[in-house]
C-alpha cells in the first residue's frame, strides 16, 4: 500500500497513524468544478449508473437545483473527517486487493486508530519519527531509509514531495541538512545505525519502568507507545488543554479526563496526551 499524501505516514499492518494539519476553513471555498474533478479521479472507471448520475448531477449544479446542492453538502462533509476517508480508502483497497488476489471477504482485521498531533514543534517531529521507525520495530528493516512504503525512505530515494516534507518538518530549506538532523531523531547519529545499538528488550524496558529509570528518546522510540494511537490528543500541554476545552465545549459536557503528561522515561520535552491509559502503554 503506497503512502497517502495526509501527512507522514509509514503503512504496516498496525493500525494506522499520521500527522495531518489540514485547514478545514478551506474546504468549503472549493468550486464545483473542483468537486466534479475529484469526483471523477475517485472513480475513473465508473459504473453505468454512476456515469448516468453524475451528469445529472452536473446539470444540476449548472441550475442551481436541490440535488445537485445536496450532493455538493455530501462531497465537502467527507472532506475533512478522517472516518470516512479511512472508511473510503479500506473499502476502495479491499475491493482491488480482493479481485487481484482472486478471494472475498473481510481484509482489515481491526478499526484504525488516530491520534490528533499539535502540528508543529516536538509533537510533529516526535510523531514523524515514530512512524517512520515502524517498519524498524516490525523488523523489517534495520534503517527506515530502506523501506519503500516509509516517508522517509521516499524522500532518500528522491522522492520531491516526501523531501519537501521533511524539509518542513525540520523547518530547513537545504535537503542535506534536514536529512542529517533527521537521522539524528531516528538514531542519535548521523551515520548508520549499528545493529542493535539502539534496541531494548520487552523485559529490560519493564525493569526501566519498575524502577524508575530513564531512556534516550531515541531508545525508546522502537518501542510501542501506545499514547501514539491510543492517547487521543498529543502535543504541548496548552495545546491539550485546548482541545479538551473545546470537546467540552462541543458536547455541552465535563469530559471526565485530564490532560496527562507523558511517561518520565525520557525528556518528551513537554508533550502531553488526553487520555489515561489502563493497560501497559510501553512494550
Amino acid at each position: 500500500m503506497k503512502s497517502l499524501p495526509i501527512g507522514r505516514e509509514a503503512p504496516l499492518a498496525r493500525p494506522s497513524q499520521r500527522a495531518s494539519n489540514r485547514d478545514r476553513s478551506k474546504i468549503a471555498f472549493l468550486s464545483d468544478a473542483e468537486l466534479l474533478r475529484r469526483y471523477r479521479r475517485l472513480y475513473p472507471t465508473p459504473t453505468k449508473f454512476q456515469a448516468a448520475r453524475l451528469e445529472v448531477i452536473e446539470a444540476e449544479l449548472r441550475s442551481g437545483g436541490p440535488e445537485g446542492d445536496a450532493w455538493r453538502k455530501r462531497q465537502l462533509a467527507l472532506m475533512g473527517d478522517v472516518s470516512q476517508f479511512m472508511k473510503l480508502v479500506k473499502q476502495r483497497f479491499s475491493v482491488w486487493f480482493n479481485k487481484s488476489h482472486r478471494r472475498y471477504g473481510t481484509l482489515w482485521a481491526e478499526r484504525f486508530k488516530s491520534l490528533l498531533v499539535e502540528p508543529t514543534g516536538r509533537a510533529i517531529e516526535t510523531v514523524a519519527a515514530y512512524v517512520d521507525l515502524n517498519p524498524v520495530r516490525a523488523g523489517l528493516v534495520d534503517d527506515p531509509k530502506d523501506y519503500r512504503f516509509c516517508g522517509y525512505g521516499e524522500a532518500v530515494a528522491g522522492n520531491p514531495d516526501a523531501q519537501r516534507g521533511l524539509l518542513s518538518l525540520r523547518n530547513e530549506t537545504d535537503w542535506s541538512t534536514a536529512q542529517a538532523s533527521y537521522r539524528l531523531a531516528l538514531f542519535g547519529t548521523a551515520a548508520a545505525p549499528r545493529a542493535h545499538a539502539a534496541s531494548i528488550s520487552p523485559e529490560a524496558l519493564q525493569q526501566v519502568v519498575a524502577t524508575g529509570g530513564k531512556l534516550p528518546l531515541t531508545t525508546l522510540l522502537r518501542c510501542r507507545i501506545r499514547h501514539f494511537t491510543d492517547g487521543a490528543v498529543l502535543g504541548s500541554q496548552a495545546f491539550v488543554q485546548q482541545q479538551l476545552a473545546a470537546y467540552r465545549t462541543l458536547h455541552h459536557r465535563r469530559a471526565r479526563t485530564a490532560v496527562r503528561p507523558m511517561p518520565a522515561l525520557t525528556d518528551w520535552g513537554g508533550l502531553a496526551t488526553l487520555r489515561g491509559l489502563r493497560r501497559p502503554a510501553l512494550g
